[in-house]
């Protein structure tokens, strides 16, 4: 397949990526260690858990191995002192942030009867809270990055029914990261600071996938792909030009086919065609 036309690479550069433990955050953390780039792991799992694997540490670890150098931090996204005093570690530690990644999201898909107001409060403080907090305090390190980016694992920005009344909660929560990418890449572009959002056309075959389709049948669990093309995705966006390149709704294929790849099949099982993989919400 090939890796992506992108040229510049991330030697040197620093990430801040939330929920970076396991999952899309971790892929693209590992991506970015391939070329020597620093990254903050910042998450909340300390120890490990009965069904998930992966936790700051173990995240760490497979940076370091991978090429980069990783600084693992305990944070909770709702709790601004635990966030301002992790951008502040990781700037100190790595002499400043380059990227910032806010992949932590927390999800429910209930509809409004069922949902649990707590629920509800989780996804919004996690979703679009957190994504505004950790925006806004990156944001004095950012403004002194030589190519800065935010990217914000969020769908693109259509207001249709179909994408609110199954699950309006959550909706609500993770559309509030669309609207953070839209209001802040306008706030920010005369600063030469890229905010995008980026989103898979595909449903990924993530742990927490796993753990949510307990029980669903085994060829639906392979009608995905990995992680690691939104990871190559990801990693396309960070080297292009932040003064040109922002408030881009991004969707993980189309951002590879715009570099130069055609040919996806890596990133599925080889038993599943393409045609079958299954297409991920709000695409």
């Amino acid at each position: 397949m090939g890796e992506p036309d992108t040229s510049g690479g991330l030697r040197g550069r620093t990430l801040f990526i939330t929920g970076a433990s396991r999952g899309i955050g971790l892929a693209i953390a590992l991506r970015a260690a391939r070329d020597g780039a620093n990254v903050a792991v910042a998450a909340k799992t300390t120890e490990p858990h009965p069904n998930l694997p992966g936790t700051i540490h173990t995240a760490a670890a497979e940076i370091e191995a991978a090429g980069g150098k990783a600084l693992p931090i305990a944070v909770d996204v709702r709790d601004d002192e635990q966030v301002r005093s992790a951008i502040e570690r990781t700037a100190q530690t790595f002499g400043g942030i380059d990227i910032l990644v806010n992949n932590a999201s927390a999800i429910s898909l209930t509809p409004t009867a069922v949902t649990d107001m707590r629920r509800f409060d989780l996804m919004h403080g996690i979703n679009t809270r957190g994504t505004l907090l950790c925006s806004k305090l990156c944001l004095p390190y950012l403004e002194r990055a030589a190519n800065p980016h935010v990217l914000v694992l969020a769908p693109p920005l259509k207001l249709e029914q179909r994408w609110f009344a199954p699950h309006l909660p959550y909706s609500l929560a993770k559309f509030g990261m669309s609207l953070c990418v839209l209001g802040l890449s306008g706030e920010l572009r005369a600063r030469g600071i890229a905010v995008n959002a980026l989103w898979p056309r595909t449903i990924i075959g993530t742990a927490a996938l796993k753990v949510a389709m307990q029980g669903a049948p085994a060829q639906a669990l392979r009608r995905v792909r990995s992680a690691q093309i939104v990871a190559d995705a990801a990693y396309a966006i960070f080297n292009r030009d932040s003064r040109s390149f922002s408030g881009n709704f991004c969707i993980d294929e189309q951002v590879l086919r715009e570099e130069g790849v055609t040919d996806f099949s890596a990133y599925r099982d080889p038993s599943v065609r393409e045609e079958d993989l299954l297409t991920d919400l709000f695409v």
